[in-house]
């Protein structure tokens, strides 16, 4: 069984960084893409940014400038460092998997954070 663990979350000040975690367990070998989705209240998920195997990476333009995703795959984990972070950047995080063999995709609980407007 895997599982997708964030940490990191929690309220944050206008301006202000915070840094996200995603780490697997259970049964999962080899991750292709990983990435960070966000979906705020009343709104429909949205992605935030993704890096696969290759380390290709794309952002979504709203956190462009601001947001670096990076991966450690030895410690099957994924990073978001947010920075100058903004009301709107409020929202549940989700970290999503994609396994090569599989193709399956894994997804995290969610992690909040909050930037007080």
């Amino acid at each position: 069984q895997v599982q997708l663990v964030e940490s990191g979350g929690g309220l944050v000040q206008t301006g202000g960084s915070l840094r996200l975690s995603c780490a697997a367990s259970g049964r999962i070998f080899s991750i292709n893409r990983m990435g960070w989705y966000r979906q705020a209240p009343g709104k429909e998920r949205e992605l935030v940014a993704a890096i696969g195997r290759g380390g290709a990476i794309n952002y979504a333009d709203s956190v462009k400038g601001r947001f670096t995703i990076s991966r450690d795959n030895a410690k099957r984990t994924v990073y978001l460092q947010m920075d100058s972070l903004k009301s709107e950047d409020t929202a549940v995080y989700y970290c999503n998997f994609n396994e090569v063999y599989s193709g399956m995709d894994y997804w995290g609980k969610g992690i909040l954070v909050t930037v007080p407007s």
